[in-house]
């Protein structure tokens, strides 16, 4: 009888495997865009950036077909939740509270977050009065808006827009005196930039969170494992390191 439980026990679990990965011959992952570099439109209007080319690549190694969803993102979670799409690969930092809804994937990459000012701004974010008055510009629903909810709401006027490049809009026409945001996507879209020279970074970066993880629904949990395995693979075979150095100067992997 023992042999008979352990052989349909196993039976059972060999169809289960056989019709998840049927189940994941197409993935449809969810990312917000403008962000670069991680994620933004080349001129003729295709998505790119890194988690674009890293998140293809993953895709490739888990031999399944991934479709990109372009999400807002504070929409982003509830439209996982109402199965819009099946991953969020959008630069989405593990948290706690994040954790309570969604199922994080291992971290692939960890970046610092930045403060942008005008280059004759005297602001040091680790002294919160000397922002007292300021208009601090964040992307709502965001790491970055927690620290600086946390740490500047008393004495700062907090901004929150819905997209990263919106804020940055509103540094560049003058109607925020600092942003917060992540340091990579600072350095190119208000350092690197045509007006560049006019601002500058604030004082020193502070690492927030766990690092960026991929989110799925708390049932996929399979679909996380195959993210996972596929994730360690191409961070040893070279594939990660190749695109990295395609958006970045310096080495991201987490």
């Amino acid at each position: 009888m023992k042999k008979t439980l352990v052989a349909m026990m196993s039976a059972l679990a060999l169809t289960t495997t056989v019709v998840e990965a049927k189940d994941w011959e197409v993935v449809r992952l969810a990312v917000d865009v403008p962000y670069e570099p991680f994620e933004y439109k080349a001129p003729d209007g295709s998505l790119t950036g890194f988690e674009i080319d890293l998140g293809n690549a993953v895709c490739e190694e888990m031999k399944v077909k991934c479709e990109w969803v372009i999400q807002a993102w504070d929409g982003i979670i509830p439209g996982l939740l109402a199965r819009k799409y099946d991953a969020i690969f959008s630069s989405m930092s593990i948290n706690e509270d994040r954790a309570k809804k969604v199922l994080f994937s291992e971290p692939y990459y960890n970046t610092p977050t930045g403060f942008f000012g005008p280059s004759a701004s005297m602001v040091d974010p680790a002294k919160p009065e000397t922002l007292k008055g300021l208009r601090v510009g964040v992307q709502r629903g965001t790491i970055q808006d927690t620290y600086a909810t946390e740490n500047y709401s008393k004495v700062a006027d907090i901004k929150r827009y819905t997209t990263g490049d919106d804020l940055v809009v509103d540094l560049q026409g003058g109607r925020l005196d600092v942003v917060v945001i992540d340091f990579p996507v600072g350095v190119s879209t208000i350092l690197e930039v045509e007006k560049g020279a006019e601002f500058k970074a604030l004082g020193e970066n502070v690492q927030l969170g766990e690092g960026v993880g991929v989110a799925a629904r708390k049932r996929d949990g399979d679909l996380i494992e195959m993210f996972n395995k596929a994730l360690a693979t191409v961070k040893t075979n070279g594939t990660y390191d190749k695109i990295n150095d395609k958006y970045f100067e310096y080495s991201i992997k987490k």
